[in-house]
């Protein structure tokens, strides 16, 4: 695997420097570093090794995926500076007209900070051996609800306050059906993570939307504990915040884990004071979690006899608010160019 790492290094290296254009740039990109391409293809095929390569092999990736990205955007430069020079050599220009360019001045696009923090965590959890897994926004009643335990007429099914399609199917409440479709094929040991857009028929305040991003996350080994659990989330938690990050963990009810919990954190909007975000209690709930339920294990054809895990479903959009003190969720949806302009 690490060879084929190298190899990839080699060919998309000398394919950067020979680039003719900024077109075939990108072209390069998608094929290494997209979604679908070559380097995502070894990142999602993680599970299939032994934990210590898994380690190895994640972290080998992301060095190569900063090179690589470090590359590109120095050739990409390179074409811009030639490109303009040979503009200037053949077009004639009338310097009096600075003060009026300047007020045409091209402005960068840049992601969104959903995208920036998605690809961090992805980060984050790739160099510990996870795998990043996607599935369909458009579920079926299976994946989303019977295999995690919400058998039809189940109580559960009325706190997700679902879209519906004609045909039956249904848009995803929660990236917890990712992991489903993760255990049919994949056997354990694993780890993997499910980031995507969930969407809840609900009314929006402050910390509530209805349409919001999370990121699932499941391990499954030999003797997998609580502790294993509040491990992972502690990790994650300094990584994304640069520091210790208080946190507590309620006893909350969830068909699909056995016991479950509520991970709350400390607000950092208003220091645990109170506000509209925390609902004046101090805390915001950032994650469901606790140990998987032997009846989603063996939907996912594994013997809970022999394996366990724990699973979360980390909320996005509300991590997000905590790290930049975004006070309404409902800016990520907005469209307003000056709250993204921020980032």
């Amino acid at each position: 695997m690490e060879q084929k790492l190298e190899a990839i290094r080699a060919a998309a290296t000398q394919a950067i420097s020979s680039a003719p254009s900024i077109d075939e740039l990108e072209s390069i990109r998608v094929k290494v570093l997209g979604r679908k391409g070559e380097l995502t293809a070894i990142l999602r095929t993680l599970g299939e090794l032994s934990p210590e390569e898994r380690s190895r092999v994640g972290q080998k990736s992301n060095q190569i995926k900063a090179e690589l990205e470090a590359v590109l955007e120095s050739r990409k430069a390179d074409l811009l500076d030639s490109r303009i020079n040979e503009t200037l050599k053949e077009e004639w220009l009338d310097v009096t007209l600075a003060s009026a360019g300047a007020s045409r001045a091209f402005e960068p696009g840049r992601l969104h900070p959903l995208s920036q923090i998605q690809y961090e965590i992805e980060n984050i959890f790739t160099s510990m051996g996870f795998t990043v897994l996607d599935g369909p926004e458009v579920e079926t009643d299976y994946y989303n609800f019977e295999a995690l335990n919400i058998p039809a007429h189940h109580p559960a099914r009325d706190m997700q306050d679902t879209f519906w399609t004609e045909d039956g199917n249904l848009l995803r409440t929660h990236t917890s059906a990712i992991q489903v479709r993760g255990m049919e094929r994949l056997k354990p040991p694993f780890r993997v993570i499910g980031p995507g857009r969930v969407f809840r028929y609900e009314a929006t305040d402050a910390s509530h939307e209805n349409t919001f991003y999370q990121v699932e996350g499941m391990m499954v080994d030999r003797d997998i504990s609580v502790a294993d659990l509040i491990y992972f989330m502690k990790v994650l938690l300094k990584e994304i915040f640069g520091r210790e990050v208080a946190i507590r963990l309620r006893p909350g009810y969830f068909p699909f884990v056995e016991p479950g919990f509520e991970l709350d954190i400390h607000c950092l909007i208003c220091d645990g004071k109170g506000c509209s975000v925390c609902k004046q209690s101090g805390w915001v709930e950032l994650l469901p979690c606790g140990l998987v339920h032997p009846n989603v294990l063996r939907y996912g054809k594994i013997d809970p006899d022999k394996w366990s895990g724990f699973a979360f479903g980390l909320g996005m959009n509300r991590l997000i608010m905590m790290r930049y003190g975004i006070n309404d969720i409902r800016h990520f949806q907005s469209g307003d160019i000056r709250f993204l302009r921020q980032f």
